[in-house]
């Protein structure tokens, strides 16, 4: 190969300091070091005041999208019942039809507050020390 070995890293002087570096007071290092703090601080809340109103927006996006599907699921739950009325009243009678869909539903409803109670009730017995 070669007779003399390559210089892979640059060595740093240790002689003393260096002569080209400027002298600076410790006033100066200061200042400077306050200049940067808060230069970086002003980027940090730029950054964050990005990142609010990144996370703002997605918020609002998605209760839009969630007010929607749940305005879309609460049409389509009324005509499912107004379409279950219609089929029933060929049986019953429109009025007896009408009747049996309102308890049927308020009969699910009131079995659905029940469980909700339950839930909150053993949550209630959970935490209570």
């Amino acid at each position: 190969m070669t007779e003399m070995p390559a210089e892979t890293a640059v060595t740093p002087h240790a002689d003393g300091p260096d002569d080209s570096a400027p002298d600076e007071s410790v006033r100066d290092v200061f200042a400077r070091l306050y200049a940067d703090g808060r230069a970086y601080a002003a980027a940090e809340a730029d950054k964050q005041k990005a990142r609010a109103g990144l996370i703002g927006a997605g918020v609002r996006d998605a209760a839009i999208f969630a007010g929607v599907a749940i305005m879309l699921v609460f049409a389509t739950l009324v005509a499912f019942l107004i379409g279950l009325i219609i089929a029933l009243a060929p049986q019953l009678g429109p009025l007896w039809a009408t009747f049996a869909v309102l308890g049927a539903s308020l009969l699910v409803a009131i079995g659905l507050l029940l469980l909700a109670k339950a839930r909150i009730s053993r949550m209630k017995k959970a935490i209570t020390p």
